[in-house]
């Protein structure tokens, strides 16, 4: 685990479970997430493994293994990919940008040993340098609208959303008093959940095909071939549906608790001892939206069935990928 020095910071809380490292929040969660909503502060996300390729046939022999077409992505664009089993489930997810000489990527803390493992047994005769940049890089999450200035030596992978910087980390802490004020990762969190953006390891398990969480938008080319499961991919979106699908909860806001990953969900009209249809991904609260959260459930589910999370949380659904 990398204990992130930020975790000093007045106020810090250190988060738990696949965020642990870094700080949860910094004392006041909703005005952490008003600020990010606002376009200021930073957040610490120092614990997510970093890893670069160099070498002139980095994007050709990364459009062989990845999901998305990136041979001939332009310098500085960001995109997102993932690497599947030969059967079609999700591995890896990458957020890329390339920067003309070397393609950046952040993945989950700790996924990062096995993405090299399977990176350096594809080498073969490709001239690329594969490289775990964790110890040398950390990654700060700016907002959308942040004036925060970065050094134009360092990769930066802006989306809609805000921008990924790969901050040295030598610097990290020098960089933090620019950018500030500081967020936790709990705030973040609630905006991923809010924009309906899967995470690995909460959003998938071990069966997952990318179909189920709408990262056929974001992550899969539909045009290209030539990397492993991807006759899965083209056969679900052919021929067949993914058993199940990710939708967005709003949930009733008595409940004092949370549910927690893996929680069952059921259809209400069938009551808590219902036959579970899906289970909890992720959970928030949500400054504007109350308490919400992603779950996946069987495609058989009605999409306006009410459901019930945990043993007694009511939600109400919406539709994230169609049935």
């Amino acid at each position: 685990m990398t204990k992130s020095p930020l975790l000093s910071l007045p106020g810090a809380v250190p988060a738990e479970g696949p965020d642990e490292g870094v700080a949860a929040h910094y004392g006041d969660l909703f005005r952490e997430q008003r600020a990010l909503a606002d376009g200021t502060g930073f957040v610490d996300l120092s614990h997510r493994g970093v890893v670069a390729v160099s070498g002139a046939d980095r994007l050709s022999w990364l459009h062989l293994l990845l999901t998305q077409a990136v041979e001939q992505l332009p310098p500085h664009q960001a995109t997102e990919a993932l690497i599947l089993s030969a059967h079609g489930h999700i591995e890896h997810a990458l957020y890329l940008v390339d920067d003309g000489a070397t393609t950046w990527m952040h993945v989950e803390p700790g996924t990062q040993e096995a993405l090299l493992a399977y990176l350096e047994s594809m080498k073969f005769f490709y001239r690329v340098e594969v490289e775990d940049a964790t110890d040398r890089y950390a990654l700060v999450f700016l907002p959308a609208g942040s004036i925060t200035r970065v050094p134009e030596d360092w990769p930066v992978r802006e989306t809609a959303y805000g921008r990924d910087v790969f901050v040295p980390r030598a610097e990290l802490e020098s960089f933090a008093a620019t950018a500030g004020p500081a967020i936790g990762v709990l705030a973040h969190e609630a905006l991923r959940i809010e924009a309906h953006r899967p995470r690995l390891g909460l959003e998938t398990d071990h069966r997952t095909i990318p179909h189920e969480l709408g990262w056929l938008d974001s992550a899969v080319h539909l045009h290209k071939g030539c990397y492993r499961g991807q006759e899965t991919v083209a056969r679900v979106q052919n021929l067949g549906r993914p058993p199940r699908r990710l939708v967005f909860l709003h949930l009733d806001g008595s409940e004092v608790r949370l549910p927690a990953h893996g929680a069952p969900v059921r259809v209400a009209e069938e009551g808590a001892e219902g036959r579970a249809v899906g289970f909890i991904t992720s959970s928030a609260r949500h400054w504007e939206l109350g308490p919400i959260a992603l779950a996946l459930v069987k495609r058989s589910t009605p999409e306006r069935a009410t459901l019930i999370a945990d043993e007694n949380t009511a939600a109400a659904q919406e539709t994230v990928v169609a049935p």
